[in-house]
């Protein structure tokens, strides 16, 4: 199997994971997780504490844009293991240079890659096509009571979201705005 290798984005410690799918007559083959890389890119040893698993029937749909606080804030290793969608990361960190800023990566099965979000920064995306699904590794137990997020069409953000947005959820629409958070 090829080793994955990873690029920086302009936010740090949020990094796109890129791997090279194997495939034959049967069909495709991907490593998706191995925990010397999750520990090498997170600087710790962190241990997996949730998988999740995310069916998406319909593109345009919008997911997000969420963040768990707390002790230990959450990491998260997104992939799309079906489909594409756009995923997009958001800096929250209190004292960060670049709080406010978003990236966003393309994720696909085709592509195999996934984006590695770092504790501090909100998480959501895009689904591209039908029937999209996404595995998501989370580096903390999920903690209702530790969950916040921020409007996904916050001005003040300006995401730019490839599609027209629907298909929200009340929760999502009812999330603060940037200008409000601590």
């Amino acid at each position: 199997m090829d080793e994955p290798s990873h690029r920086a984005t302009a936010l740090k410690g949020v990094l796109e994971i890129l791997r090279h799918p194997h495939g034959d007559h049967r069909g495709r083959f991907l490593n998706v997780f191995r925990r010397g890389e999750w520990n090498q890119l997170w600087g710790e040893d962190r241990p997996i504490e949730q998988v999740n698993l995310s069916h998406n029937p319909r593109p345009g749909t919008v997911r997000g844009l969420h963040l768990q606080r707390g002790t230990p804030a959450e990491v998260r290793l997104v992939s799309c293991v079906v489909g594409r969608v756009w995923d997009v990361a958001v800096d929250l960190r209190a004292h960060s240079a670049t709080r406010g800023r978003w990236v966003a990566v393309e994720l696909s099965a085709e592509a195999g890659n996934s984006l590695l979000i770092p504790t501090g920064c909100a998480h959501g995306f895009q689904v591209l096509e039908p029937d999209s699904a996404l595995l998501y590794l989370h580096g903390a137990p999920y903690r209702p009571t530790e969950e916040t997020g921020v409007r996904w069409d916050d001005p003040q953000l300006g995401i730019d979201w490839p599609m027209e947005p629907r298909e929200l959820s009340e929760r999502d629409r009812s999330l603060p705005r940037l200008e409000v958070l601590p």
